[in-house]
């Protein structure tokens, strides 16, 4: 990760063949420190996985819910990352407080989803372990007179996302697009991938990209926080 003291010119790495606006910044975090942060992941108390149907998660800084988020504290390993990110002008000043973990063995995903409103409009993902293929789609248009289309016919290009990399989405990719991706174990490089000029993975178009096992760091600002104070009865 870079030095505080050296924060990132976002300018160099905006992916300028998708719509407004993401940032791509490969090998954002060291050899070491990913190696540390997955070992932080597996060390977690085994009641702070939460086993969906495809793929297992944890949730630290809180439960995000349209009610207000119960705020606890980040881990040192992860507010450090945080603290970090919240100095990026994309965040606007609104420190993260919150940290999706996300387990995807392969042929494991996400259906396409929005993040929504519980937070504030900026994602930052870093990718650990494995590179993935994040799919994006154009919304279900409400129009009665147009045929009924299918997912595939909304799909309009992917981003690969490396192991260590970065990405920050923001502005109409954050509020105006579904993006998620499909279980699968394996990818191919193709003219879809729009930031593929800006990977260090040297790969050739039509080229098989083997899946691992990859942890996704997603680290936002909820707005929303409930001050609670809990009385413990003596």
């Amino acid at each position: 990760m870079a030095e505080e003291s050296k924060p990132l010119d976002l300018t160099k790495y905006i992916v300028r063949e998708a719509p407004p606006t993401v940032y791509y910044i490969p090998e954002f975090v060291t050899e070491s420190e990913q190696a540390d942060l997955l070992k932080q992941v597996y060390s977690a108390p085994k009641p702070k996985w939460t086993q969906l149907s495809g793929r297992r998660l944890q949730n630290w800084g809180g439960l995000p819910h349209p009610k207000g988020m119960v705020q606890d504290k980040l881990p040192p390993w992860l507010l450090k990352h945080a603290t970090y990110l919240g100095k990026l002008p994309v965040f606007k000043g609104k420190a993260p407080n919150h940290v999706l973990v996300n387990e995807y063995e392969p042929g494991q995903g996400i259906m396409p989803h929005e993040d929504g409103p519980l937070f504030f409009p900026v994602v930052s993902t870093i990718s650990l372990g494995s590179h993935t293929l994040l799919d994006f789609y154009h919304p279900l248009k409400k129009n009665t007179e147009s045929q009924v289309t299918t997912l595939q016919d909304r799909y309009f290009m992917s981003l690969l996302l490396e192991p260590r990399s970065l990405l920050l989405l923001t502005e109409d990719l954050y509020t105006s697009y579904l993006h998620g991706i499909e279980g699968r174990a394996h990818d191919i490089f193709t003219t879809d991938i729009v930031n593929r000029e800006q990977c260090k993975l040297s790969k050739e178009l039509g080229s098989t990209l083997i899946r691992s096992t990859r942890i996704s760091l997603t680290i936002r600002h909820v707005p929303k926080i409930l001050n609670v104070k809990v009385k413990l009865r003596r």
